[in-house]
């Protein structure tokens, strides 16, 4: 079944929350979805806000995901669970076993025994499921991921990745100290900031070497306003195939917004993309010689028209990327409604999403055993 747009409901996101606003736009921005019903909070003005400002039909609003389930059920091509993570699963698992495709926003959930209760739903409804992993949006990172497949840095060695922001500590104006939401402030299995921002970094390494982790030693640290939880992460990766990463996230890094950075090294080459300069991509051969790259130059994905909404010079951002990805996941409902199932070689399925999860959970063990563990 082919159907342009799709209709999708949110759970959670509303315009008071920190990814509402970016899914509304990126998931229409390609007109692949349609935004028509929403249980966007559970604060009534909230959600009566949020239905007003995007155009949604106020009897099509509901106060709690339970009543949105029973009440359009038939009516949606999928849901969009944008709530807390602490609710994912709760939510994705009713939403599965009510018949609905599932499109999540990363993580999966707190924890592998979480994950595994989704997975155990998924395989038993034969149900619809992906997480969004937007940063593997970006034309530039698609192109490093075809540099890679094509042998052009050779035996891949070596991933650096880092995430660093200073949301944390980052004072506002008058000294206001930072606000952050309530949820993000507590703890469990594996640090909020690990799910946060921790499984970007396993998705990214996955997404572009299609290596899987290993093993892992990792070091927590609080330094930030909040000393109830975890606030800065570095640890040592061993992957498939030999391949070592270093990945460094951090929300009390003073000067980083979102300093996203990936490194690539192999036996003929290395490459690396930088997060706030995203139309370029730096590759380094055997020879000493340095190239820079955008949509332009000798490129094989980044060309490509669905990338270039605009020509190059006028740069694509963050909600441009968080598109693609959308416009992968209408591919993969397409599929999923024909055959049963899909397949994406963009799009984080369960698998993967299981995997980050494991991966933060083995690195919270090791920080407090100080020794490798296994993922």
């Amino acid at each position: 079944m082919q159907k342009n747009p799709y209709s999708i409901a949110f759970i959670g996101g509303g315009v008071n929350s920190a990814i509402g606003e970016v899914h509304k736009a990126a998931s229409q921005m390609d007109g692949c979805f349609k935004l028509v019903a929403g249980a966007f909070s559970t604060h009534e003005d909230i959600n009566r806000q949020t239905a007003e400002a995007w155009g949604v039909s106020a009897d099509r609003v509901y106060g709690n995901y339970k009543d949105l389930l029973s009440a359009e059920k038939g009516k949606l091509d999928a849901v969009v669970v944008l709530a807390p993570t602490d609710l994912h699963e709760e939510i994705v698992v009713a939403a599965l076993k009510a018949g609905f495709p599932v499109i999540c926003e990363k993580s999966l959930a707190t924890s592998v025994a979480e994950g595994n209760v989704i997975a155990k739903a998924v395989e038993e409804t034969k149900g619809f499921f992906c997480t969004t992993y937007n940063y593997t949006g970006y034309p530039m990172v698609r192109e490093l991921k075809q540099f890679i497949e094509d042998g052009k840095l050779g035996t891949i060695q070596q991933v650096q990745v880092e995430m660093p922001q200073e949301g944390f500590m980052r004072l506002g104006a008058n000294d206001e100290p930072p606000k952050p939401q309530a949820w993000r402030l507590k703890d469990t299995v594996i640090p909020k900031i690990s799910l946060d921002l921790g499984s970007h970094l396993h998705n990214m390494v996955y997404f572009l070497t299609g290596e899987r982790p290993t093993r892992i030693v990792a070091d927590e640290a609080t330094f930030g306003l909040f000393p109830q939880i975890v606030d800065n992460v570095g640890a040592l990766v061993q992957y498939t195939n030999n391949v070592r990463a270093q990945i460094w996230f951090s929300k009390t890094a003073l000067g980083n917004r979102n300093g996203l950075r990936v490194r690539v090294y192999g036996s003929e080459g290395s490459a690396e993309w930088f997060q706030l300069e995203p139309e370029t991509l730096k590759t380094c051969d055997r020879y000493g010689s340095v190239y820079l790259r955008d949509r332009t130059g000798n490129v094989k994905v980044a060309n490509q028209q669905r990338y270039n909404r605009f020509k190059a010079g006028h740069p694509a951002g963050f909600i441009e990327a968080f598109a693609n990805y959308y416009r992968d996941i209408a591919d993969c409902l397409e599929q999923y409604f024909a055959t049963g199932s899909y397949t994406s070689k963009y799009v984080c399925d369960l698998k993967t999403s299981q995997e980050g999860l494991a991966m933060m959970e083995a690195a919270a063990k090791s920080a407090k055993s100080q020794k490798w563990e296994e993922v």
